[in-house]
């Protein structure tokens, strides 16, 4: 099971975000992260996250036949669409192009995190049918969020409505760290900040991600886990590095 197979796979509630509180320790080069008391491992009652393909029945079309049986017809055309050399595989400019058709303008930053979460294990640069298929239906999944927790109908989620948005896919983030993930939203006017989809996707994506990281060393979910110094950038960075 691949990476974000994983993240979108979890059935538990998953930790706050905290920061973390002891300093690297120079003889052990461990970290030590902790998390609220209410850490728990309940399970989840849906969800809302992809299996890859969406749709049923059918099988290959249109000569890619990198794509899972039963893909939905309008998964292989819109990547049809963006594939203009035919090579069957594309990059994060045809990516942002395809995304942007199908939903609304994405920015390169969130198509990069997309395309490092979705990453081809052959060529890391660009993703084929599979890799396409499974993203396009994942972002499906966060569009019903995205729509069930907007719950103004204003086309934007503000602070609030994304806190719950999160903490329905077991996510319990304090506020105190949403301000902060959020903050890079703000555009100086003074206005409460709100997310467009591809900025909300930006945002659970990170905070998913980290969160099934942490989990992969706290087995036992006690809400403590240990890194050593490698560790703790090799999991960080490749977040970091799409969202700044």
């Amino acid at each position: 099971m691949s990476f974000f197979s994983k993240i979108f796979h979890s059935s538990s509630f998953s930790p706050s975000a905290r920061s973390l509180r002891e300093p690297y320790d120079q003889r052990g080069q461990t970290y030590r992260a902790s998390h609220p008391s209410n850490y728990s491992h309940q399970q989840q009652q849906q969800s809302y996250y992809g299996q890859g393909t969406s749709g049923g029945g059918g099988g290959y079309s249109n000569g890619y036949s990198g794509f899972p049986p039963g893909t939905s017809q309008d998964i292989i055309r819109s990547f049809e669409m963006v594939d203009r050399d035919r090579s069957g595989f594309i990059d994060e400019n045809e990516l942002q192009k395809a995304l942007s058709s199908g939903y609304h303008r994405f920015h390169i930053r969130t198509v990069r995190l997309l395309m490092f979460l979705f990453r081809n294990p052959h060529d890391p640069r660009r993703i084929g049918p599979k890799e396409f298929a499974a993203l396009w239906t994942c972002l499906g999944q966060w569009r019903g969020i995205y729509e069930r927790y907007d719950k103004d109908k204003n086309g934007k989620i503000d602070l609030f409505e994304l806190r719950d948005a999160l903490y329905s896919i077991g996510l319990a983030t304090p506020s105190s760290v949403l301000q902060v993930l959020i903050s890079k939203y703000d555009d100086g006017s003074g206005r409460m900040i709100e997310l467009d989809f591809d900025s909300f996707v930006e945002c659970g994506v990170i905070l998913k991600g980290l969160t099934e990281k942490f989990k992969e060393k706290d087995e036992s979910y006690t809400g403590t886990a240990s890194f050593n110094y490698d560790e703790f950038m090799a999991m960080a960075i490749p977040f970091l590095a799409s969202y700044n």
